[in-house]
């Protein structure tokens, strides 16, 4: 018999101290980099996007792999390409935890176009009203959160 799953999951992370570093000049080659680590990941890609201080990704996820070490491996390599390339100038790392919430199939697309618009998003809002909207729409209650 063979295995089917549907394994989404909406990741982010930030910069580390959630230093404004990651320059929107340099976010392009940072999201092409991370499209093919999880490519070779055997995991797709749908949507990856983010501003200064935080990157949003939504992927299916490879079941043979654990969550926490592919953005363990995300976060390793994308740091280690970043200071190769040199790109991002002022970047000293990512923070050391990170969001991930399952996204059912039905709700991709509307995950999607939220990854897509963060830019005008985060006009409007800050990191901690975002993660608290998140908190609260994936039933995760203050306080047992990592920081």
């Amino acid at each position: 018999m063979n295995s089917y799953t549907q394994l989404l999951y909406h990741i982010i992370f930030g910069t580390k101290y959630r230093r404004p570093t990651l320059i929107k000049s340099d976010r392009l080659i940072l999201y092409k980099y991370i499209s093919g680590l999880l490519k070779k990941k055997r995991c797709h890609l749908y949507r990856i996007n983010g501003v200064e201080d935080h990157i949003h990704i939504l992927t299916h996820v490879h079941p043979t792999i654990p969550l926490s070490t592919l953005v363990k491996d995300i976060k390793l390599a994308s740091h280690s390409f970043i200071k190769q390339q040199g790109i991002l100038p002022g970047f000293k790392g990512w923070q050391k935890g990170y969001g991930a919430f399952t996204v059912h199939n039905n709700d991709k697309h509307r995950v999607i176009a939220y990854i897509k618009n963060q830019e005008a998003h985060h006009g409007r809002i800050t990191w901690d009203e975002e993660m608290g909207k998140l908190y609260e729409e994936h039933g995760i209650e203050p306080g047992l959160h990592p920081g």
